[in-house]
């Protein structure tokens, strides 16, 4: 054995049979294991067809398919219902201010307010009733981006605060 090819390459024989063995091992382990799998995968399949045909099959997935489609037709409907409700909210009024007040120091408690109700947008209206004892008044100013036209009073001008969150409401003092 002395022309052998094993000597040319300058590799002892016994280290080679053992690198080959514990190829074949590794070889050996993995086999193992893939049998096994595909014995778990074949019990699985058995019981996914157990009772079962093709046109059953066939038969369950189109019922699915059809969940889908319908699944999906539901979702775009709530997907745009929740937009008509995003468009509906920013356009209500969501921010409110309150102020009473006595307009007429000794005419009878705290029956005067204003009002402030304005939207997503800082926009609405400001309501300011009077009361004293010939009657009530009220009067109406229109708030456009938290600013009127016209000149306010202390009490809507306090009541435009809350509304926008600049002062928090308090509770008048009572007389």
């Amino acid at each position: 054995m002395e022309n052998s090819i094993i000597n040319d390459w300058g590799i002892d024989p016994g280290f080679l049979i053992l690198g080959l063995a514990i190829m074949t091992l590794i070889l050996f382990v993995t086999v193992i294991i893939c049998l096994i799998k595909m014995s778990q995968l074949y019990r699985r399949y058995d019981i996914f067809m157990r009772g079962k045909d093709a046109e059953t099959l066939e038969d369950l997935i189109i019922t699915q398919m059809e969940d889908i489609n319908i699944l999906k037709i539901e979702d775009k409907t709530n997907k745009e219902n929740i937009r008509n409700m995003h468009r509906n909210l920013r356009a209500s009024f969501q921010k409110l201010g309150i102020v009473r007040y006595n307009a007429f120091q000794g005419m009878g408690g705290n029956l005067s307010f204003a009002i402030a109700m304005l939207d997503y947008t800082n926009s609405g209206f400001i309501i300011n009733s009077v009361h004293s004892r010939e009657g009530c008044y009220m009067y109406l100013k229109r708030v456009d981006m938290g600013h009127t036209e016209v000149l306010l009073g202390t009490e809507e001008k306090e009541a435009l605060e809350q509304a926008l969150g600049y002062v928090e409401y308090e509770e008048p003092e009572k007389n």
